[in-house]
């Protein structure tokens, strides 16, 4: 369970008043008519926690560490003229942590979900599907000097699209939202690593094959969004067990190991309610209940462990200035509280409808 503790008010450097204005110059993600979009509940009533300067554009994921200060990355998708980049949450105000170095052919560094690893070093997945599909994504490493950053280099390549991380043990696992197969251009996948092979030198992945560090495939079925983005958030429950979801189509899949840490099963998680779409996800060791964003119904939803969906946020389009969510992407647990990054960078038929000038994390406290 991802934990951390977050400061009050952001440090007002980072706070702008053209943020304030709508950019209406934004990128729409869909101008056609869609009611569902118009027609969403407001439920729950999450808070804003901060709002961001333009240079973080796209918030996205969180990670706490060794020294209880928070991480978060910034990949600048909805506006890369920024380079992507790590914030540090810092007790008392808020800093650029480190710039990245991009990938050489793409010239962009793109962070998504991060985690500090065993050894004390921060790991994080480098999305380049945007700007290349040519499999130039990327897992990360920053190497951690009292505190600081030092070498930054990548530990495994050849990714399609780098999306979430999670270590347990001395094995990182991570999803790639399109890895395709030669007779599967609707796949993904949830790798796996140890820590010992990521010391010995980088790993290049071979792509549309079935790599000796898959650990599981899946299959997206391509809606009216047009999205075949599959596996994306991941995390595992008390018993070991881990869950991914489809970003693309929404199914929600549990997958459970073996003591060698092989693949036992694969399976789809029944629920009461279906899921439409599956982004970040976190699970609550506590009580195994998963919180999953569903960006493009605006909510989080929750999965308890006997299947029952209920939505603990939901709110209309909105620009997120007061707190409700927008396009949310990856969620963050400690005690009671759930921080929440607003992606607001949506695709078409998302109740988010362009991504706009101003760029928040929101919360709520649960019961």
């Amino acid at each position: 369970m991802k934990q951390f503790l977050i400061p009050a008010l952001l440090s007002l450097s980072l706070v702008t008043s053209c943020q304030k204005k709508e950019n209406s110059d934004s990128t729409s993600a869909g101008n056609e008519t869609d009611t569902s979009a118009q027609t969403v509940a407001t439920i729950g009533d999450p808070k804003l926690l901060y709002t961001l300067a333009a240079q973080y554009n796209t918030p996205d994921g969180l990670a706490i560490g060794p020294d209880s200060s928070i991480y978060l990355s910034v990949p600048n998708l909805a506006n890369n003229t920024y380079p992507g980049v790590i914030v540090k949450f810092a007790a008392d105000s808020v800093q650029l942590f480190t710039t990245l170095p991009p990938q050489p052919d793409t010239k962009h560094a793109a962070p998504m979900d991060l985690a500090f690893g065993p050894d004390g070093n921060l790991y994080y997945a480098e999305n380049q599907y945007e700007n290349s599909k040519d499999y130039k994504s990327r897992l990360m490493r920053i190497t951690m000097q009292n505190g600081k950053p030092g070498k930054i280099e990548p530990v495994v390549v050849n990714f399609g699209l780098a999306n979430a991380v999670v270590w347990k043990g001395n094995t990182i696992y991570l999803t790639d939202s399109q890895w395709d197969m030669p007779d599967n251009d609707k796949g993904s996948a949830v790798f796996h690593f140890k820590l010992d092979e990521l010391n010995k030198g980088t790993v290049s992945l071979k792509p549309k094959t079935m790599d000796p560090h898959v650990l599981a495939t899946f299959t997206t079925t391509v809606n009216e969004t047009g999205v075949d983005n599959g596996a994306d958030g991941l995390d595992y429950d008390s018993k070991g067990n881990f869950y991914t979801g489809s970003f693309g189509d929404g199914t929600l899949y549990k997958l459970t190991l073996k003591p060698d840490g092989t693949l036992a099963s694969k399976e789809t998680v029944k629920v009461s309610t279906p899921i439409s779409c599956v982004d970040g996800l976190i699970v609550d060791r506590r009580t195994d209940k998963l919180y999953v964003c569903n960006s493009r119904t605006n909510a989080i939803q929750v999965v308890d462990p006997n299947g029952t969906v209920s939505t603990l946020v939901q709110n209309p389009d909105t620009d997120g200035k007061d707190g409700r969510v927008d396009q949310p992407a990856e969620v963050l647990l400690k005690g009671n509280r759930l921080y929440i990054t607003d992606f607001d960078k949506p695709e078409k038929h998302f109740v988010n409808k362009k991504a706009d000038q101003i760029h928040t994390m929101s919360y709520i406290d649960l019961k």
